[in-house]
């Protein structure tokens, strides 16, 4: 039992060592045994070596224990059989040490595990970043965003968009920000926020990244609502009472030159009447066509509410190519319609979206009036975030870009005879199905209306 006790055990090899040192010593000076010598020395020589042996394993397994700390490897375990007893609270205090590192370590990649969740989780773009570009973090929401698998520098964004690059390298701790980004046919309405910190002598900028476009238009459409309820609710009672009166007066009017007239009474005295009576029927038209007027934008506040279906995309468009086959055919435009996948099903409200697409198409016969070899497409397929899109697109005049921008405001129209309401008409239908309509113009060239749902 002493044996297994690292003092006892020490004790007696440094004993043993001592008298083989004083035999050794004695052997030397007083006798000329060569080979006893040897086997003395030898003798001396091992129990050295094993001492050191003795000693060194416990330096071995202080060793191991801190190379565990500083590599982080907590997977390693001190059995207490493999060494004395003389070490059992040491071991076990090694032990300890390791499963509370092990339960740090543990509780560190649970959080780290919980932080990833969250950030790959929220819809806002988030993008962690060095001064000099380089990409340290990005989430679910920036590769959608963006439409890239991976991001190792800012400047990879180039291609979407340079304004953003720079924007993105230049802004500062604190700031806010909007940029505006044209990506093909949708418009985006970027808002950036940033935020600045220092991790290991390293400064790392956190951006976050939103899509407003959405919200912006949606209030924008909640603005002109309220305004037209108010200018119509406004009208309405100031232009219904006229026209009534005007009318009244207009009946009685020609009810007293009826008079005048069988009681023979001299033109010259019935004219100045005749003028009133006129100058009645002048306003009496007008007034109803404010009404008239009137109650056409009422449709922007009064658009019923989807009622959604699933239908095959080819279907609808099949049907507007009918509704129109006969002008299109007339004024020589050649028409296209494609549907890829042919397969392709949406679930909308049919009948709300074919009067949307029925004011495009209109709108892209009128602009191939005077273009030569006059083409019209309408093709839906599903873009690059997986979402389906329905296009008008005509090689007409086109539109200009200081245009462009106003085209879906409620009022705003080129036509001469146009009410400036069926593009409004169009987006707010849109935006009750969740969706969004652009334009894309090059004059001349291409005129491109998109439906995304």
């Amino acid at each position: 039992m002493a044996f297994n006790n690292f003092r006892t055990n020490y004790i007696i090899r440094t004993v043993l060592l001592t008298v083989s040192i004083i035999g050794f010593s004695y052997l030397l000076y007083n006798t000329n045994l060569t080979m006893t010598l040897i086997l003395a020395g030898l003798l001396i020589l091992f129990q050295v070596i094993a001492m050191i042996i003795y000693v060194d394993r416990t330096n071995r397994v202080l060793n191991n224990f801190l190379e565990s700390i500083r590599y982080s490897d907590f997977t390693r375990t001190f059995q207490i059989e493999s060494m004395d007893s003389s070490f059992d609270k040491l071991k076990k205090s090694f032990n300890e040490v390791i499963k509370d590192f092990q339960a740090v370590r543990a509780e560190k990649e649970e959080n780290y595990f919980y932080l990833q969740t969250v950030i790959q989780h929220i819809g806002i773009a988030l993008i962690a970043f060095q001064k000099d570009g380089t990409v340290e973090l990005i989430n679910n929401a920036t590769k959608k965003l963006f439409q890239v698998r991976t991001l190792h520098n800012i400047q990879g964004l180039r291609e979407f968009s340079p304004e953003i690059v720079q924007k993105l390298l230049t802004i500062k701790h604190g700031e806010k920000t909007l940029v505006r980004v044209r990506e093909k046919d949708d418009l985006l309405q970027l808002a950036i926020y940033a935020t600045e910190f220092r991790i290991h002598n390293r400064t790392i900028i956190l951006v976050s990244i939103k899509n407003i476009q959405q919200e912006l238009d949606e209030k924008e459409m909640e603005s002109w609502q309220k305004l037209i309820r108010v200018l119509t609710h406004e009208i309405m009672n100031s232009i219904t009472p006229i026209s009534s009166l005007s009318s009244t007066v207009k009946l009685l009017i020609q009810d007293i030159i009826n008079s005048l007239e069988n009681q023979k009474v001299e033109a010259d005295d019935t004219e100045s009447l005749k003028e009133v009576e006129q100058a009645l029927q002048t306003i009496h038209k007008r007034t109803d066509g404010l009404l008239h007027f009137v109650n056409t934008y009422r449709n922007l506040t009064k658009i019923p509410k989807p009622n959604f279906s699933i239908f095959k995309v080819t279907h609808l468009l099949n049907n507007i190519h009918e509704l129109h086959g006969k002008e299109i055919k007339e004024k020589g435009i050649t028409c296209n319609v494609i549907v890829e996948p042919e397969s392709l099903e949406l679930s909308a409200d049919e009948h709300l979206i074919e009067q949307v697409l029925i004011n495009l198409v209109k709108n892209a016969i009128h602009a191939l009036e005077e273009t030569e070899n006059p083409r019209l497409e309408i093709t839906s397929f599903l873009n690059r975030r997986g979402r389906i899109t329905i296009q008008v697109a005509d090689n007409g005049k086109g539109i200009l870009p200081d245009v462009l921008d106003k085209i879906f405001i409620p009022f705003f129209t080129t036509k001469p005879q146009g009410s400036g309401i069926g593009l409004s008409l169009s987006r707010q239908i849109m935006r009750l199905h969740g969706g969004s309509i652009n334009a894309y113009s090059e004059p001349g060239k291409e005129t491109r209306f998109s439906l995304t749902f």
